[in-house]
């Protein structure tokens, strides 16, 4: 499921159509309705997902005017392992979102990164991060990082690869632990990407 989650996330920052394969809607619980949240379209076709591309996505908002909250929670919640993706793609979201990340107080440190990249971030506390939507206006610009957990790292590596630029993640030793061959995988989506031995 956190596999799922990241592709969702990936196909929405990148603007590309893509079609997620068995992708066990069953055992997904509520991560899709909190992607659609975020704005992102989704359609279902037996245990498959397709992300249609889009240009721009919208952050729901509620009719008394209140900012929408993603938290964590325990299964059948929301996975914590997801929550810095949902922060990611709201960067280029229109609207705005407060991320609150409960069960673990560091998750939240890679934002000085995205900030980095041009992302509109305010980081409230260990815990919580109000993300501004840039609405594709302004696009996220490449920068040198290092990944510092493998959550915080495949976030980061999705908000690269919808970056102008040239972007450079350094420990991605974190990225391989979470994902297999996930470089392979995103060549095959069309990422230009390079593993470069240090």
């Amino acid at each position: 499921m956190i596999e799922v989650g990241s592709f969702i996330g990936l196909a929405a920052m990148t603007q590309s159509d893509i079609t997620i394969k068995n992708a066990g809607l069953d055992h997904l619980g509520i991560i899709p309705e909190k992607f659609r949240q975020l704005g992102i379209e989704m359609e279902f076709a037996g245990d498959d997902i397709h992300l249609p591309a889009r240009d721009r996505y919208e952050i729901q908002t509620f009719l008394d005017g209140s900012v929408l909250t993603l938290s964590d929670h325990p299964w059948p919640g929301f996975t914590p392992d997801l929550l810095s993706i949902a922060l990611v793609v709201a960067t280029q979201a229109k609207g705005s979102v407060l991320i609150h990340q409960k069960m673990f107080e560091s998750r939240l440190f890679f934002v000085d990164k995205l900030i980095d990249m041009g992302a509109q971030i305010i980081l409230c506390d260990p815990h919580r991060a109000a993300v501004i939507g840039l609405g594709r206006e302004q696009k996220l610009r490449g920068i040198t990082m290092s990944s510092p957990d493998i959550r915080a790292g495949v976030a980061l590596l999705i908000a690269a690869l919808s970056a102008e630029g040239k972007s450079v993640i350094q420990n991605i030793e974190q990225i391989d632990r979470g994902y297999q061959y996930i470089d392979e995988r995103l060549k095959k989506l069309g990422a230009v990407i390079k593993r470069i031995q240090s």
